[in-house]
This record gives structure tokens, sequence and C-alpha cells, in this order.
């Protein structure tokens, strides 16, 4: 989560499919079931997505490519059309984007299967083939993708493409391209945000982390404010869902992050796979007393 641009790499490159037993996930990547089967965090993944192509030339003016990153998530996003939809599936915007395959080869296929749609698939045919390498409630999940994923996402890339200024219902409450292009350039370049962290905040964690929870995770989460932590607040929007991924496990969610006391990180109530976070008063007293006071 420090290191964007490891993390761009990790939407755009090839997957290896493997895994040692069934507690490895190695095979989903850098994505969860929530994020395939109910498309949580997506919202970063586009946006990492991006600023990768934005902001690839810093001899170039992002603003001048925001066409040609525009053109980079439709390729990423891409699946083929139903091959004999009727006059009321159609829809007023196209999720086959074959067309890009010449400019973006790594992001889709000759076919307009996008990277995003190949990696699931993908996933699904590991978890149908390696019934001995993942969990039973993993396995269980390979037919519901087979069944379901394609006519989901396909009305979901629809809804990227909605214009911010609909007047439509359609277009109301819903992640856009549009919104990702504009997050995109507030952002600005991938970069890799991993620091060391003094001693004595470092002792400071360790002394106060509960024993069930990695100290890495701590560490991981005050570095990740540290390096995200806007001018104008102190809260630090935390994407709970990509966490999970990056972790391989939602062990973070559902065991690790409630088990953090506020004396480490004070967060408020998640909603939709993202909360926002800042560090308690035993790591940076200014920023957490501040707070509480606030909150109480």
């Amino acid at each position: 989560m420090l290191d964007e641009l490891e993390e761009f790499r990790a939407y755009t490159e090839p997957t290896v499919y493997s895994a040692a037993n069934k507690r490895d996930t190695t095979y989903m990547g850098r994505f969860t079931m929530d994020m395939i089967l109910d498309f949580n965090g997506l919202a970063r993944v586009l946006t990492v997505l991006a600023r990768g192509y934005l902001f690839a030339d810093a001899d170039e003016n992002p603003r001048d490519k925001i066409d040609y990153a525009r053109r980079a998530l439709c390729a990423w996003c891409s699946i083929p059309d139903k091959k004999k939809a009727s006059p009321k599936e159609e829809w007023q915007f196209k999720s086959d984007f074959r067309e890009l395959h010449g400019e973006f080869l790594e992001l889709v296929d000759e076919d307009g299967m996008g990277w995003f749609c190949r990696h699931v698939h993908g996933i699904a045919r590991f978890m149908k083939n390696n019934p001995d390498k993942v969990s039973k409630t993993a396995y269980g999940k390979a037919d519901v993708i087979d069944k379901e994923f394609d006519a989901a996402w396909r009305k979901k890339v629809v809804q990227f493409q909605v214009p911010i200024f609909s007047q439509g219902t359609s277009g109301a409450w819903v992640l856009r391209f549009d919104d990702v292009l504009a997050d995109a350039l507030e952002l600005g370049p991938l970069r890799n945000n991993s620091i060391d962290l003094p001693d004595d905040i470092l002792n400071r964690m360790e002394a106060l982390r509960p024993e069930k929870v990695p100290a890495e995770v701590v560490r991981i989460l005050v570095a990740y404010y540290l390096a995200n932590k806007p001018e104008d607040s102190e809260w630090v929007v935390l994407p709970v869902t990509n966490f999970d991924a990056y972790f391989g496990s939602t062990m973070f969610s559902r065991k690790w992050l409630p088990a953090i006391p506020e004396s480490i990180i004070m967060r408020e109530r998640e909603r939709l796979g993202v909360a926002r976070f800042a560090p308690g008063s035993s790591i940076f007293p200014d920023v957490g007393h501040s707070l509480l006071q606030k909150l109480s």
C-alpha cells in the first residue's frame, strides 16, 4: 500500500496463479473476493491506474492526457458485448473496447477481454482446477464468477462512463471515470511512500500493540497515514478493502483493525470498504488529543 508503483504493476502485469496451500491467496493478486463479486475497493484501483497513465511522462502536461488515461481505463475494464443482445438490453455506452488493443496491448486483447476480466476468470479457473489449494468457501465462488460476473461487470463498465453531470437517475451515486480522473489529477504521480519510522514511534507502537495484531500491520498503517495526510485535515481515508487485498486476507478488516486500540489509531465506522483514520494520542499526541476532544 505504500509503494504505489508496485501497486500499479500489480494491476497491469500478468498474474502468476499459484498457491502453496489453502491459506495462500497468491492466485488472487491484489484483489479480494469482495472486490470481484461486489466491486468494493475499485475506486482506488482505477485511480492508481489513471495516475499511472496520466503522469507516465514527466515532460507532458497531465491535463493534456486526460483522454488517453480515460482510454486506458476503458481498455482495462473492457468486456466483450453479449453476442445476441436484444434491443432492450442495449446501452447508451458500450463495454467492449477491443479497438484499443493496439494502443494498450497490456490492458485489452483482440477479443475485447480487458485485464480485469481476464484476471477474474483466471482466478476462477485456478480455483476449479486446484480444489486442494483453495478454501472450500473460495472453491464455491468459482461457479458464481462464471455465471454472474460478466453480466454484472458489463453493467458496471457502462455505469463508469455516465457523465458526471448526468441528470438521469442512472448516474446517481455510482463511481464514474470522471470522478477517478479528477482524483488522479489531484493526487499526482505515483509514489513510493515507504519510510522508516523513528525508533521512538516504533517503540510506542510495540508497547501498545495487541499480541494478535502483527507489528507490520500497525507500522504500515502509521506510515500510510504520514504519506497521505492532507494539509487541511487530520484525517486520512483508509481503503480497508484494498488493505485486505494487500495482506491477502480479510483478517485485516475482520480481526486486526478492530483490535487496534485508539491509543494507536482512531477510526470512524467503515462504509463501503473505506473509513477515516488518524494516529492516536500515544503515537502523535498533538493529533490524537485534538481529535479525541472533537469526537467526545
